[in-house]
């Protein structure tokens, strides 16, 4: 596991997001009222891109494509794929699976990221 410097505290405000490419992963930062929070860069639904979304409810992003919303602290979904109507036809094809979340952890005003070692 390595920790990367991706951002300082202050290129963000409360409410932002910012996507970022960290040793081959693409992710999500987002800087909450609660801290910051980091996910995958893509929805699990159908790979829509998350920076995209909007942040409702102080915690979740929604896809901008079919609305699932998941909760950024923990990557859990709250919502699956409910936009347009009829896209929960496909929902059978696509099961609902949590976003990938990454560990964030500051050190002055600089903002890390915690990415894995890929075993091959």
């Amino acid at each position: 596991m390595a920790l990367h410097t991706i951002c300082r505290k202050s290129d963000l405000k409360v409410g932002d997001k910012k996507a970022f490419s960290v040793a081959g992963q693409r992710l999500v930062l987002y800087r909450l009222e609660d801290g910051f929070h980091a996910t995958q860069a893509s929805c699990t639904h159908m790979f829509a891109p998350l920076v995209r979304g909007r942040i409702v409810d102080g915690c979740e992003i929604q896809c901008p494509f079919h609305r699932a919303r998941f909760d950024v602290r923990t990557g859990e979904v709250i919502e699956w794929a409910c936009f347009p109507p009829g896209i929960q036809a496909l929902n059978f094809v696509r099961s609902q699976k949590a976003l990938k979340t990454y560990k964030v952890t500051l050190k002055g005003d600089d903002v890390k990221v915690r990415i894995e070692a890929v075993r091959g």
